[in-house]
């Protein structure tokens, strides 16, 4: 009888754990195949405020129309071109700016036509830190960075690091702007105003 049992719950241990498995597989399966439906890159359209710049690559999808889709370069006039459309601007305007034009200027070929702008590469947008900086060089600009940032991106400072006499060289109207930036006040909390944004073109030099 024991032996019955034992074999009983062990065909009801077995048929439970494969319907879970039949079920898991279902849902994931179901899983995939709304992810393969919806138009790839949707989350990465439109990096907010962006500017797109010279050099920068975009890529252009448009929905169920292959042939326009593709990846382009932003020429240096600022232009990229799009079968049917030609050239159209694209440096100095966001992503969103550019989908939109380009949907507007689609509607005349296709039906509703849904449009998506990525931000592929950000060459236009850098800023560069020099000095006693773990890791010198230059460095992209896709999204909102301040100058603690910007230390942490660079790998810290070395251990020679005058810390107080940071200064961020930037060029505003022509002119080169020189702002001075102590590390160690912005930690202490002494003067976080100090703690600015970084913009496109900014030299930070740590002696």
């Amino acid at each position: 009888m024991e032996a019955k049992r034992g074999y009983r719950w062990n065909g009801i241990l077995v048929g439970i754990m494969t319907v879970l498995w039949v079920s898991t597989a279902w849902y994931g399966g179901l899983w995939a195949a709304d992810k393969a439906e919806r138009p790839s890159g949707v989350k990465a359209e439109a990096a907010g405020t962006y500017r797109i710049g010279k050099g920068d690559v975009l890529e252009i999808h448009v929905w169920k129309e292959p042939v326009l889709s593709r990846e382009t370069f932003v020429r240096m006039d600022g232009m990229i071109s799009m079968p049917l459309l030609d050239d159209l601007q694209a440096a100095g305007r966001t992503p969103m700016e550019v989908k939109k034009d380009i949907q507007q200027r689609l509607s005349e070929f296709i039906e509703q036509p849904e449009v998506t702008v990525i931000l592929k590469a950000a060459t236009s947008q850098k800023f560069y830190v020099i000095g006693e900086i773990a890791k010198p060089g230059e460095y992209e600009l896709t999204t909102d960075i301040t100058v603690l940032q910007a230390f942490a991106m660079a790998g810290g400072f070395t251990e020679w690091a005058d810390k107080d006499k940071i200064m961020i060289l930037r060029r505003e109207g022509g002119q080169e702007k020189r702002i001075p930036v102590s590390y160690k006040e912005i930690v202490k909390g002494k003067n976080p105003e100090q703690n600015i944004l970084i913009q496109a073109g900014d030299t930070i030099v740590i002696p």
